[in-house]
């Protein structure tokens, strides 16, 4: 398997009445750059409600496991690779053609593995490291965000000694009231066909999961989340055609009423600049 062209992507999601992203330093409170005040959401965070669609649209389907997920241990995962290629048991890890071995298991296996990478190199039967083709940026909201601490009341108190100061007790939970969000991400053909083998099928998968990683994903704490937009830029070769940055500045997002704090999504002016450079074309999947 192979692909043939670069990509470079940008999506536009917003939060209404949510908690995107809690920062564990804050009380969970949404992470906030402190001096722009201006909200972010980390990779890692995109990247596990990716895995959480594949997941569960793949479920059993060889070839699309989830290597980052609380089933098992992950040395458990690696020793069922040299298990399963029956690989030495004596002086594991030592052999480097057995390393690489696992490393390819790994990678046919575990969708995760073959697009984002993984560091395989703990425990007793090492996997090697596999450099991951597709590259996710932290999401940034297009204007400050206003985190707003609201009080709620409880009912159903935990203990019995608790419920003798009364039948209900305060807490909190931190909303934004809305914000729009954009994140930039990356897929190198090059790096793809030269570790971890992904295929255009792969490729489709993952825009469809983008699409849909919200769709799947709604909890009282996160509101309402919405994908709202994601452009796709080809290339029409394996190293790319153009600079990234030059493609994404071709998506212009500006608040339509400056002196207004945005509410919906309606707020902002989303301007494509078709005009792409040679070799590159720009597909709009939502």
């Amino acid at each position: 398997m192979a692909i043939n062209n670069r990509y470079d992507f940008v999506m536009l999601f917003d939060v209404e009445n949510g908690n995107p992203n809690g920062d564990p330093d804050a009380g969970n409170s949404p992470r906030v750059d402190a001096e722009t005040g201006f909200g972010y959401i980390t990779d890692v965070c995109l990247k596990r409600k990716i895995r959480n669609y594949v997941d569960l649209c793949k479920e059993g389907e060889p070839g699309y496991n989830i290597l980052v997920k609380p089933d098992k241990s992950l040395n458990t995962k690696f020793k069922e690779a040299y298990e399963t290629e029956e690989l030495k048991l004596k002086n594991k890890g030592k052999n480097t053609d057995d390393v690489k071995k696992a490393r390819e298991y790994m990678c046919r296996n575990y969708y995760d593995v073959r697009m984002f990478g993984a560091v395989m190199s703990t425990g007793d039967d090492p996997c090697g490291i596999v450099r991951g083709p597709v590259q996710i940026n932290f999401a940034r909201s297009l204007s400050p965000i206003n985190i707003q601490d609201v009080t709620i009341t409880r009912q159903a108190r935990t203990t019995e000694d608790r419920r003798e100061t009364g039948e209900t007790e305060m807490g909190r939970k931190s909303v934004i009231p809305y914000a729009l969000y954009r994140a930039e991400g990356y897929v190198s053909a090059a790096l793809a066909n030269k570790t971890s083998d992904i295929s255009e099928d792969d490729i489709e998968l993952l825009w469809t999961a983008i699409i849909n990683m919200f769709e799947h994903d709604h909890s009282a704490a996160r509101g309402k989340m919405c994908m709202r937009k994601l452009y796709v830029f080809e290339h029409d070769s394996v190293l790319g055609s153009c600079p990234s940055h030059i493609l994404f500045d071709k998506v212009e997002v500006s608040l339509k009423n400056a002196g207004m704090p945005p509410r919906s999504f309606s707020d902002y002016s989303i301007k494509l600049d078709t005009c792409m450079p040679d070799g590159v074309a720009v597909i709009e999947k939502i």
